[in-house]
């Protein structure tokens, strides 16, 4: 559930730093924390968000091509999805309902199961917090004790709790049990005397794992290194592999041959090898991952797009550019490939579905993204020796990889209907026969 305050918050540090640049870059730096930009990232994103939905539903015009899309219900439901989950990322501080790397008393909070709600009791702080506020006067000096205020509350969110199994109250004691332990407190280290003022809820929607973490918001944040991996790893292949059939396709002859043998050479290896190969010799982190996995994924994209290109550069269009003088590269990426993207694009999409499962599968071996890291893979992993009594830890997780792949191949399925020009035609001439003969379209 997204929190006013902390999108206030977030526009403040942002703008206040912005200030700072323009300002006093000196004192920026000395206050500058790098887990802040998230919450900038979120509240920029949201903003976006409510500005984008504005801006829809105050435009009336429609293309005529994409409501192909309209007409199929599985393609628009999964593009929304696919959305939600991109918009996700840059929302995790706001929708995330705890960190998910806090754990506190496990033998309460452990394997809580989904819907369970775990009673703890509010301590009071330690002590009053003492921030480094800055000394003196003038617009700089508070400007800067503001944004550490706003970075401050960003980046504390949990309060001091004691997580309880029961608890019973005996005037000036409170005593309570965690698991076969009973303890007690005072009523004076609570943050209030009254029972409804230090008594609190925490509601675990998917449960925990072994650790008190909750699966929710490791899902959530989870979503955004798998789906970053997949999409940069899919940009990367996409790149290389048009590169590579475009040069070939245009080119033909020599080019054509060393090319294509090179793509067989690369098809001949198997991809799990050579990335397991790769992660044994250099490691494994989220960069190199998501390099290997963009270089062992661009061999069908450049034959795809060296057949479109085969096609097309014999046209009319072509030769009248080469009679004009143009250069061999504007013909090629002005020219041949942006009429060769269609099929390009509708592989990268269904591409993208099957990397985020090699990405899963990588981290479910150990061989992906590190704990304490969140990755749907290592999630599942983590999960794998408890799937009898805490189901809830591998099976969410789990569910989230095939909801999303199947949303992939679905938008792949209504992207094709989009971009192909026959079918577009069809679609377009079925719409104007029903408008023509007076029955309405229904979308």
């Amino acid at each position: 559930m997204i929190r006013p305050n902390q999108f206030a918050e977030s526009w403040i540090s942002l703008l206040l730093s912005c200030f700072l640049i323009f300002g006093d870059a000196s004192e920026l730096q000395k206050v500058f924390n790098a887990g802040v930009i998230e919450h900038w990232l979120a509240a920029a994103a949201l903003t976006i968000i409510i500005g984008g939905i504005v801006f829809f539903f105050r435009t009336s015009e429609r293309k005529n091509r994409f409501q192909i899309l309209q007409q199929n219900f599985a393609v628009k439901i999964a593009g929304i999805i696919v959305i939600g989950l991109y918009t996700m990322i840059f929302l995790c501080p706001m929708i995330a309902p705890y960190d998910p790397d806090f754990q506190q008393d496990i033998i309460v909070t452990r394997y809580a199961r989904p819907m369970q709600a775990i009673t703890y009791l509010k301590l009071k702080p330690s002590g009053e917090t003492i921030l480094p506020f800055r000394q003196g006067d003038g617009i700089v000096v508070h400007a800067v004790n503001r944004l550490i205020q706003a970075n401050h509350r960003l980046l504390n969110r949990n309060e001091p709790a004691i997580y309880v199994d029961q608890y019973r109250i005996e005037q000036p004691i409170v005593f309570y049990k965690q698991g076969l332990q009973n303890k007690q407190i005072n009523l004076s280290e609570l943050i209030s005397s009254d029972e409804s003022g230090f008594i609190g809820k925490r509601l675990y929607v998917l449960g925990s794992d072994r650790y008190g973490r909750d699966v929710l918001s490791r899902i959530i944040y989870g979503s955004r290194i798998s789906l970053i991996i997949g999409l940069l790893a899919v940009t990367i292949a996409v790149t290389l592999g048009v590169a590579v059939g475009a040069v070939a396709g245009y080119f033909g002859k020599f080019a054509d041959a060393v090319l294509m043998r090179f793509v067989d050479l690369m098809l001949s290896f198997p991809n799990l090898f050579l990335v397991l190969l790769v992660m044994a010799l250099f490691g494994n982190s989220v960069f190199l991952i998501i390099l290997v996995l963009g270089l062992t994924g661009w061999m069908g994209v450049s034959r795809l797009i060296r057949g479109q290109i085969l096609s097309l550069k014999e046209n009319e269009f072509v030769l009248a550019a080469k009679a004009m003088g143009f250069s061999h590269t504007r013909i090629i990426f002005r020219h041949l490939v942006p009429n060769a993207m269609a099929p390009v694009i509708v592989a990268a999409t269904l591409r993208l579905g099957g990397l985020i499962l090699v990405e899963a599968g990588l981290s479910f071996l150990g061989l992906g993204v590190q704990p304490p890291a969140a990755s749907w893979g290592n999630i599942i992993n983590e999960g794998r020796d408890t799937l009898i009594q805490a189901w809830w830890v591998a099976t969410f997780p789990g569910l989230a990889i095939v909801v999303t792949v199947i949303c992939f191949n679905v938008l792949g399925d209504g992207l094709r209907d989009v971009l192909d020009p026959r079918i577009a035609t069809e679609a377009q001439k079925t719409q104007s026969h029903s408008r023509e003969s007076g029955n309405p379209v229904s979308f």
